[in-house]
């Protein structure tokens, strides 16, 4: 990996403007005049055409701040310029994407003294290597995008979650997001091979080399990764390709408990090979609340499962997807003999296989209509947990009932292949909102969280939302060893300020 100080003589000329401040203190005019210079001036927004712009709100409507403008680079070479000049002006600095996080870790806070550097411009598929079956792609590529890229190609980009037509790949990376294809697949820091980044300074790390073994340091692609700005901004990576399935099985179970979601997954695993792509716990609660606020979604079995999962079964292996003489294909076959088995010995209740592509697609989008079935149902409060997989039936039994006990109704959906739960709770009928004992059932749920060994967080990032979470949770010395590298690469606190690193207690 490494540091560069240039690009070329496009970045030289930009880099020799402000290098040549040093330190010195730009004047909020020069440096409004000196971001325009670096992009042109139609790609600098102040005043009423930031206010009339998205970038001030994220998706939830929960956090906003008015910055003092909002530049948009279509190159690491502006992005590099932008930071430099930022840096020596002492100016907060909040990179931003699709805006899709749930947390406010992408718009600037409300102080009004922050520039935001949105890199939607920066959006080009720089290369695709087929025989490396890897993709490289700039921050500003929207998830969706690459995913078509990568299909042109015969290739599958596996990361996949509800936002992808908005999601941008920089914001991907900040977060670490994960998904419904973990399980298979693995987070977004499995999935990349390298990063390009520029580091508060104004300086360039440049490692998309794409090699699969690189042991010569400290893994800086790591660590930027999931690190949601505030150690640099991402600008392009190089990810992992996948073999596109050629034959899918997708289905919808009905357990006799959540306890036996371990068991229904690794014989799952053992009948087709790991072929298992998504393992989703669907309960009752939360598909009622969607067919309620989508009327037109389908209930995939005729008698609510309390205990219900949504999953998906990929295989690229040319004989999984031959046909037999009863029209199953030899996947669908292993996938209906493992199910048999558990059915005969009680621990699935029911089943439904999707028999066309429109079946298998009406499942997708009920899983992924759930964020806005939440919101459309009311106030609620939303938990991003992970448990180790034997512990995941302990947190919902036990949480369940306490929260119902308390007023609340539990809207839960997750990701059980790899322990992820996302737990909301909502007011129960005819309950209100604000005369539910919230404080109560979130230091209930995080003690339980933290005495089965969780994490609050999985894969929707800290942002502003967890700053509280995060101090009175985080491990003490793992927060003193994140504010210690904070401190060493921006010491003034300029990247993306008052998200991810909560502020020491006084």
């Amino acid at each position: 990996m490494v540091v560069q100080e240039s690009l070329g003589a496009d970045f030289r000329t930009m880099w020799d403007v402000y290098a040549a401040t040093g330190s010195t203190i730009i004047q909020p005019g020069e440096m409004l005049t000196g971001l325009k210079e670096i992009v042109g001036a139609s790609q600098v927004l102040m005043g009423d055409a930031v206010a009339a712009a998205p970038y001030c709100k994220d998706w939830t409507g929960q956090f906003a701040g008015t910055p003092i403008a909002v530049v948009r680079p279509e190159s690491t070479a502006q992005v590099a310029a932008i930071v430099k000049l930022c840096h020596n002006h002492g100016t907060p600095m909040v990179p931003t994407g699709g805006r899709t996080g749930l947390c406010g870790g992408g718009v600037p806070t409300g102080n009004g003294d922050s520039v935001v550097v949105s890199l939607e411009r920066m959006n080009a598929v720089r290369a695709v290597d087929v025989g490396a079956r890897s993709i490289t792609l700039e921050a500003g590529v929207v998830l969706q995008t690459a995913q078509e890229q990568a299909r042109e190609h015969g290739l599958a980009f596996p990361l996949t979650f509800g936002a992808q037509g908005s999601a941008m790949i920089g914001g991907v990376l900040s977060t670490n997001a994960g998904g419904s294809n973990v399980v298979k697949y693995g987070t977004t820091r499995e999935l990349c091979i390298g990063i390009e980044a520029v580091l508060p300074d104004g300086s360039i790390i440049d490692g998309l080399t794409g090699l699969r073994k690189d042991n010569t340091g400290y893994d800086l692609k790591d660590l930027l990764i999931g690190a949601e700005g505030t150690l640099g901004i991402i600008t392009a990576a190089v990810f992992k390709l996948s073999p596109m399935p050629s034959v899918r099985t997708t289905g919808f179970l009905s357990l006799a408990s959540i306890a036996d979601a371990p068991t229904v997954l690794n014989a799952l695993q053992d009948r087709t090979g790991g072929a298992v792509e998504a393992y989703e716990y669907m309960p009752a609660a939360a598909v009622e609340v969607i067919c309620r606020e989508f009327p037109k979604t389908r209930r995939p079995l005729g008698v609510p499962a309390e205990t219900g999962l949504f999953f998906e079964v990929a295989s690229s292996r040319p004989d999984d997807a031959k046909g037999g003489d009863d029209g199953e294909t030899r996947l669908q076959g292993l996938v209906f003999e493992g199910l048999e088995a558990l059915m005969e010995e009680g621990t699935v209740l029911d089943a439904m296989i999707a028999q066309s592509e429109q079946q298998r697609i009406d499942l997708w989008t009920m899983r992924e209509a759930i964020l806005e079935a939440i919101t459309a149902n009311g106030p609620a409060y939303h938990m991003d947990i992970a448990l180790p997989l034997a512990s995941v039936a302990e947190f919902v039994t036990t949480m369940d009932a306490a929260v119902a006990d308390m007023g609340f109704v539990p809207l839960t959906v997750g990701h059980l292949g790899d322990g992820n739960l996302h737990y909301a709770l909502s007011a129960a009928e005819g309950k209100n909102w604000t005369d539910l004992p919230l404080t109560r059932a979130k230091e209930q749920a995080f003690a339980l969280l933290m005495r089965l060994n969780g994490s609050f967080s999985a894969e929707h990032g800290i942002g502003q939302s967890k700053l509280d979470v995060m101090r009175n949770l985080k491990q003490a010395s793992q927060l003193d060893v994140m504010r210690k590298i904070k401190q060493a690469l921006d010491p003034d606190d300029l990247m993306n300020p008052g998200k991810f690193i909560p502020k020491e207690k006084s």
